[in-house]
């Protein structure tokens, strides 16, 4: 029961985080889901989380979405997400996880800590390919959203435009994530009641979520972004740590 109530108030506090944030929130379960369930139940616990969270989430931020990157984003997503789900099981994602987390902390030096607004310009068709890489290692690692907050940054989608766009695509990719690793027997045992729980605490922290957002400066909107996207990749090298001590040991 103790590790159920750690989930849920785990849960509820990853989805403050990840909304000011602009998201990330399922990389702060990470350690909890690998400490009671093991790394192997990791992205399928944190997927399912982050679908029960986005429910709500899509019907909290549903006027702030921006439909036509939506419409860009989301065939991209459930391909990337679909062959990501596919592989789990059998391939080495050790060392992806690494590069991702180096592009996540070199976003501090390329927005300035969050002063610089844009770093280059975007196009919409982009978000196809960039949801499709992003759905692919989302689906082999877990927890690798905030990749895509460069993007968004880029293209001057901030605050709770951001949110409600990101959750628009994530959550139906979720969905086929979660399928693929129930078909492929992935999610297994006790998975579902934990990713339940950690869900369920997230789900209810939207409404205050959004209005502590409504309230934020934009600018501050991108210092936090930028400072959560380089503490996500800390957080993923660190948990490769031991395979970085191998390869120069």
């Amino acid at each position: 029961m103790v590790e159920y109530i750690l989930l849920v108030v785990s849960g509820f506090v990853a989805w403050i985080v990840s909304t000011v944030g602009g998201g990330g929130g399922a990389l702060l379960l990470v350690p909890l889901v690998g400490f009671i369930a093991g790394a192997q139940a990791v992205a399928p616990v944190t997927t399912l989380a982050t679908m029960v969270a986005g429910g709500g989430r899509a019907f909290v931020f549903w006027r702030d979405i921006e439909w036509s990157v939506v419409k860009c984003g989301l065939p991209g997503a459930l391909i990337g997400g679909f062959l990501g789900a596919v592989l789990f099981s059998t391939a080495p994602a050790e060392w992806l996880q690494i590069v991702v987390g180096l592009f996540l902390i070199s976003t501090v030096l390329q927005y300035r800590f969050g002063r610089k607004q844009r770093t280059f310009d975007v196009a919409k068709w982009w978000f196809f390919p960039a949801e499709l890489v992003t759905g692919f290692l989302d689906g082999l690692i877990g927890a690798v959203g905030s990749v895509m907050n460069t993007l968004y940054l880029n293209a001057g989608i901030t605050k709770e435009r951001m949110v409600g766009t990101k959750t628009a695509v994530s959550l139906p990719t979720h969905l086929v994530k979660i399928g693929t690793y129930t078909t492929l027997d992935a999610m297994t045992g006790n998975m579902w009641l934990l990713g339940l729980a950690a869900g369920a605490g997230a789900l209810a922290s939207n409404w205050l979520a959004k209005r502590l957002l409504r309230n934020m400066p934009e600018m501050r909107f991108r210092a936090i972004v930028v400072g959560f996207m380089a503490l996500s990749g800390a957080v993923m090298i660190w948990q490769q740590r031991d395979s970085i001590v191998s390869l120069f040991g």
